[in-house]
């Protein structure tokens, strides 16, 4: 009996290992102001598969970002002929171990009132820009929600930033690893009412294989 118990537990330890070092797709934003480098989380497959299936379908090619928030986000996802969105939505796929940190890659939806479900546009994505907090309001955070952080968690809201009050409403499926300063310079763009840079600016994203 024993024997088996320890047995049970080395196969539980070596299946968490597995799942720990599984590898993360890697995928690159090309734009004028630079690349943006990143990985998409295993952990949420819809999202993940569906972005690499829309990328492969060369659906960002040319895609502008039409939308774009100084101190809070950048966010494209639209075809270049002008579709918005291809039609369908991806079911909600939200985790405690994502945040809203600067460089997050997150699902672009409609409000709650229709979408009740928070279901996610089927293509529509935005990048976290943000804002740096403090101990206090990463304090005053946690007490708002009822949640603790951890301390790598603690750190990137007070050293990277982010905008902590969309956590949990919106699917993070994905961060940008390199080229965090390329989110500043896009960030930074004069824009028209409704947010849209009055310079367009284009991206194409690949796959990294």
């Amino acid at each position: 009996m024993k024997t088996r118990l320890i047995f049970a537990f080395l196969c539980l330890s070596m299946a968490t290992f597995a799942q720990k070092s599984e590898k993360m797709t890697q995928f690159v934003i090309h734009t004028p102001m630079g690349d943006m480098k990143g990985v998409l989380y295993n952990d949420t497959p819809l999202h993940r598969d569906n972005f690499i299936k829309l990328v492969n379908e060369g659906w960002y090619n040319d895609s502008p970002w039409h939308r774009v928030i100084k101190s809070f986000m950048i966010q494209g996802g639209g075809n270049k002929d002008g579709r918005i969105d291809p039609g369908y939505t991806v079911p909600a796929e939200f985790s405690s171990a994502h945040l809203h940190k600067k460089g997050a890659l997150a699902a672009a939806r409609i409000g709650d009132q229709a979408n009740p479900q928070r279901r996610s546009s089927g293509c529509q994505f935005y990048i976290v820009q943000g804002q740096k907090l403090t101990a206090g309001q990463v304090s005053m955070y946690e007490g708002q929600m009822g949640i603790t952080l951890t301390e790598d968690q603690k750190k990137a809201y007070t050293e990277l930033g982010g905008t902590p009050h969309l956590d949990g409403a919106y699917t993070v499926f994905g961060e940008i690893t390199e080229g965090l300063d390329v989110i500043d310079k896009i960030a930074a763009v004069k824009t028209l009412p409704g947010d849209k840079p009055v310079t367009p600016i284009a991206m194409s994203i690949e796959i990294l294989k």
